[in-house]
């Protein structure tokens, strides 16, 4: 017999009333590994009002001998807890997740008595206070970089990776888990994205733009090779490049790990023959110490992944990239001969199609296996720590089904349903006349309904194009009438027709399509539109103007081309099927609200001209990359960084007297250092002045750049503060200024603050002046003037006896005469 001693524990103490408690206990000595208490915990809670609330019994985790509950107390007062030990006896035997097995594997056990117990009672104080925890940390909205800090928990709907990654773990059954699977149709969760055209950095990745001379105003256009991100992980991205063979003959392909937001280039390896660059991440949360646990904190591991089909007799690889180094971190068999179409659907699943036998004959099985390093039983919450590699795919494989079709077809995965469509095609016209839509059951292979839209049922020449499922819902896009139609994907009733997108351009539909936010957003020469997915209703609609002559679509641009989805927002360009030299002018990326359709922001653009429609670009943390064939640079999209200056003169001033406050608030990102920083309204001239040969007043020289707001303060000595107002930088140099009189003696440390935009994180500078005490004027002497009066009144009169006297002679000498 094995005496026992019982603990319990709970937090936080005091708490809040209708707060929630976290309450463990457990028994020392723990037992075997192997075994387990089963329904041997309980414990008791005494309410302030005498009632009573009896927890379990509870079983207790395999080997350590603990377990956990939480309790939400709805009364305020002094609460009791106690815990009970019920005992346990442990029969001889070989143990497995705490009972007996069979097999003679593992440790033979001697029987063992574990004597009943129980802890003193503990009280607990609830109180109508709330009891506070962490401080939740708002998301950024300033400039940041990677690693988020552990520590900033509520960061984690924003930390999400290029290309989006489904379900973490799951198991046998199909689904292995709701929403949480990856989409088909461009749409990104869990990302940033940008709401500026600001160009972060920039690289060269061909020559590009117009050829001139002999050959006129005919341009170079870089198809195919265009470099963009396959893979964004943790503020890095990965890409693979040309550059030249070693022995001097030929290329060879590079791969290559650089920061996301600053372009450096952290490292780059040569690509081994056969040998291809991962295109996806998987995240293995790894296993936990004790069976039912969760995952022990360091256990997770993140690898790059790429899956290569079977060849020339070997089997395919499954090949695990460390993301901090690009070295191999595990390679083992991949998908046998005969399976194809790999589709990496949910972390860590993939669904592949087996074809046995060839023709008419030819039998298919859709197979669901694993990229996990381990098949066994962590993947569902079992285990204990890491498992050994598995190195066979047959024991990867967790599900084996006849399937219908020769190809995956179009799926919603959280419906578990794929659609495959099938032309009716006379072989005495060769021309479709209609389409037989079907849909199965990813779980058993099911058909669960056929559709034939032909003309006996009224649709003629009813060809699909641009098929999505999502929502529970198929729609296609008719060729014939360039209307979507929309079908229940669990019936395949017909359940709404959408109208034109726009006459007459509308019936030329574009090469793909984008599903997000309940919307099917669509593009084609009309313009683009969102359409609502429950009614079929057009939500918005958004067209791009064009200059006379640029065009022949009534006065816009065209769309041919698909998009990304992220963050609430659509980016997507103009395109045409086969664009003719000269290349048109003025077509551009938009940066749209998927909400309402509205634009946010435009820049010169365009990707792949000439035939290519896929968006050529990746999407997280706030930063889009975008390769432009315009002039064959891959531009990095998103928030850079500020930098502010600020010189206050005189430094040394007489109370009165006044000064003038100077800066700058420049642009440090790397594609354009000290150059101004501009406003969002001016932000997309700026660009393509910058880097793409625009003028800076706009191409109609009617645009007017504009500068950023700057708080301008001034802190005296004893901490108080004087707002000095708000001015604004020139547009075209980033300088600011203002005179400025301080009513008060003392020393002032002025600041000039920028708080950052949507185009550029925050910066701020300070001086630092001192007024003195004002200057007195000089005191002028009062000197006293004399009065002059009587003197100048009897020097008159003195000269009037003078003058009569003078006259009186003149008169007398007349007279003698």
């Amino acid at each position: 017999m094995v005496d026992v001693n019982t603990f319990l524990g709970f937090s936080p103490n005091p708490i809040g009333v209708g707060q929630t408690l976290l309450v463990n206990m457990w028994t020392v000595p723990p037992i075997h590994v192997g075994r387990q208490y089963i329904q041997a915990f309980t414990v008791t809670i005494t309410k302030p009002d005498g009632s009573k609330d009896v927890i379990g019994p509870l079983d207790s985790y395999q080997g350590d001998a603990t377990a956990w509950f939480n309790y939400v107390p709805d009364q305020v007062g002094t609460w009791k807890l106690k815990f009970e030990f019920l005992g346990v006896y442990f029969p001889a035997g070989r143990y497995q997740y705490g009972r007996i097995v069979t097999n003679t594997s593992g440790t033979l056990l001697g029987s063992a008595y574990y004597k009943p117990g129980s802890s003193p009672e503990l009280e607990l104080v609830v109180q109508q206070d709330q009891v506070y925890s962490w401080p939740p940390t708002p998301l950024p909205t300033d400039y940041w970089s990677r690693p988020a800090y552990t520590e900033n928990r509520e960061w984690w709907p924003i930390l999400g990776n290029w290309p989006a990654t489904g379900v973490v773990g799951g198991g046998s059954n199909w689904p292995a888990k709701t929403n949480t699977y990856m989409s088909n149709y461009r749409f990104t969760p869990y990302v940033q994205a940008p709401n500026s055209p600001h160009v972060v950095w920039k690289q060269q990745y061909g020559i590009g733009g117009l050829i001139g001379g002999v050959a006129g105003q005919t341009s170079i256009v870089i198809e195919g090779d265009a470099v963009v991100p396959s893979i964004i992980y943790a503020g890095r991205m990965y890409q693979t490049v040309a550059k030249a063979s070693p022995t001097g003959t030929g290329s060879q392909s590079y791969w290559q790990c650089l920061d996301l937001r600053t372009g450096q280039l952290y490292w780059e390896r040569m690509l081994y023959p056969g040998e291809t660059a991962p295109s996806m991440i998987t995240y293995e949360p790894g296993g936990a110490e004790v069976v039912g646990a969760d995952v022990f904190a360091g256990s997770w591991k993140i690898w790059l992944v790429t899956i290569t089909s079977a060849s020339g007799g070997n089997s395919g690889r499954v090949v695990k990239y460390n993301p901090l180094t690009g070295a191999v971190g595990v390679n083992f068999t991949g998908p046998p001969q005969g399976l194809s179409g790999h589709t990496f659907y949910a972390d860590p699943w993939v669904l592949s199609i087996q074809t046995i036998g060839s023709g008419a004959t030819a039998q298919r099985r859709l197979i669901n296996w694993t990229i996990a390093n381990n098949a066994g039983s962590e993947l569902i919450g079992g285990g204990l720590g890491v498992q050994p590699i598995v190195d066979n795919f047959t024991q990867r494989v967790w599900g084996n089904i006849s399937w219908p079709f020769s190809s995956l077809g179009t799926v919603d995965y959280e419906a578990g349903i794929a659609v495959n469509t099938q032309s009716i095609t006379p072989t005495s016209t060769g021309v479709a006349t209609g389409t037989i839509l079907m849909g199965a059951s990813l779980k058993t292979g099911q058909l669960l309904w056929n559709v034939t839209m032909d003309i006996n049922n009224g649709y003629e020449n009813f060809v699909t194009a641009l098929p999505l499922a999502d929502h529970g819902k198929f729609a296609v896009r008719n060729r014939d009438d360039a209307k979507e139609y929309c079908f229940d994907l669990y019936t395949g009733k017909l359940l709404w027709t959408s109208e034109l997108s726009g006459w007459p351009w509308g019936v030329f539909q574009a090469y793909d399509i984008q599903s997000a936010y309940g919307l099917i957003i669509s593009n084609d020469y009309y313009g683009i539109r969102g359409i609502d997915w429950e009614t079929g209703e057009t939500v918005w609609k958004f067209r791009a103007p064009a200059p006379a002559f640029e065009t022949p679509y009534g006065g816009y641009y065209s769309w041919h081309s698909a998009g990304i989805v992220a963050d609430g927002k659509l980016y997507t360009w103009n395109n045409e099927h086969t664009p003719s030299e000269p290349i048109t002018r003025g077509w551009k990326m938009f940066c749209l609200n998927t909400t309402t359709g509205e634009e946010i922001w435009s820049m010169s653009y365009s990707s792949n001209v000439g035939g290519g429609r896929s968006f050529a670009g990746a999407i997280a943390d706030g930063y889009l990359a975008v390769s432009n064939s315009y002039d064959a640079w891959m531009y990095i999209l998103g928030k850079g960084k500020s930098a502010a200056t600020t010189t206050a003169w005189p430094k040394t001033i007489a109370k009165g007297e006044q000064i003038l406050i100077e800066g700058t608030v420049l642009d440090i990102s790397p594609a354009q250092p000290g150059t101004p920083c501009v406003s969002e309204d001016s932000m997309s001239t700026q660009m393509e002045h910058l880097h793409m040969q625009h003028p800076i007043d706009g191409l109609y020289h009617n645009l007017t750049m504009t500068g950023v707001p700057v708080i301008l303060t001034a802190i005296r000595s004893d901490g108080s503060s004087v707002d000095l107002g708000t001015v604004t930088t020139d547009g075209y140099y980033g300088t600011f200024s203002k005179t400025w009189t301080p009513a008060a003696e003392g020393t002032y440390k002025i600041i000039a603050s920028f708080a950052g935009d949507e185009s550029y994180g925050s910066s701020a500078a300070s001086t630092a002046i001192s007024v003195g005490t004002a200057t007195e004027a000089p005191e002028i002497p009062q000197v006293t003037t004399p009065d002059y009066t009587m003197t100048i009144i009897y020097s008159a009169i003195a000269i009037m006896i003078v003058a009569v006297l003078a006259v009186a002679a003149a008169v007398l000498l007349l007279r003698k005469r």
